[in-house]
């Protein structure tokens, strides 16, 4: 099937980057049916308030990598019953997860980096949580890192999880220009739920042997992979991220 092209540019243009609730809303209505929300158990969860409140039909989806702490478990249902939202749970392939634990045991990220047990239990998932959508809605901000995330735009073609090349992948990244104290401003303001996990120094949540809590003065991103290099604190999912091997 043949789709009419999407101009990324203009559509970025006509958004107002300090209002993602329009982002959302013209995510939601551009592709109806065809548009889900990346939902990772942490402050995306102001995604899925603000598109809940835009009263437009909305689906999300999360993945359970079997990693999570049981406090994010907690969460996505917590989420779930409140917003009675449509959460779809993607899991890795077992297949997959026992091959690498059989082979290189239950750790072996601390030893040689953190992707090849990250595409088996993220990046695959997500690919096939994507299969048949036209748009998904992520809560990357540029503050998150300075590193790999300074640059994301509001709206950008996912080439990298598109999975009909007659119908480019459009991201929407409708808090790319907020900050973190916009993100827990809104979070207060409006009595959106939380994962608990952040009022014991978790600013950003991944699974529980690769995150950690941060110190003061920190960065938000320091706590994940932590015994890597800052400028590869990306687990796939957001390859585009990534300078590329040898830039400056």
């Amino acid at each position: 099937m043949q789709h009419d092209p999407v101009d990324v540019a203009a559509l970025a243009a006509a958004l107002d980057p300090q209002d993602p609730r329009r982002g959302i809303q013209r995510a939601l209505a551009l592709f109806p049916g065809e548009t889900t929300i990346s939902f990772s158990g942490a402050e995306d969860v102001v995604l899925i308030d603000m598109a809940a409140k835009s009263g437009l039909p909305f689906r999300a989806f999360t993945l359970d990598t079997g990693r999570l702490h049981p406090e994010t478990l907690a969460f996505i249902e917590l989420v779930r019953k409140r917003y009675q939202a449509d959460i779809a749970v993607a899991f890795p392939l077992s297949e997959a997860v026992e091959s690498l634990v059989r082979e290189k045991g239950l750790f072996s990220f601390y030893e040689d980096g953190h992707g090849e047990c990250c595409a088996i239990r993220k990046v695959e998932p997500l690919r096939r949580a994507l299969r048949g959508v036209r748009a998904y809605i992520t809560g990357q901000r540029q503050d998150q890192s300075p590193a790999t995330r300074a640059a994301i735009p509001l709206v950008q073609e996912d080439s990298g999880f598109s999975s009909d090349p007659s119908a480019p992948l459009i991201k929407f990244n409708p808090l790319a220009q907020w900050t973190s104290a916009q993100v827990w401003e809104y979070i207060r303001a409006n009595d959106v739920p939380y994962n608990p996990l952040h009022d014991r120094g978790f600013k950003s949540i991944g699974c529980a042997p690769c995150t950690r809590a941060t110190n003061p003065g920190e960065h938000e991103r320091a706590g994940r992979w932590w015994w890597e290099e800052a400028t590869q604190k990306e687990c796939g999912l957001h390859a585009m991220n990534l300078p590329p091997v040898g830039a400056p």
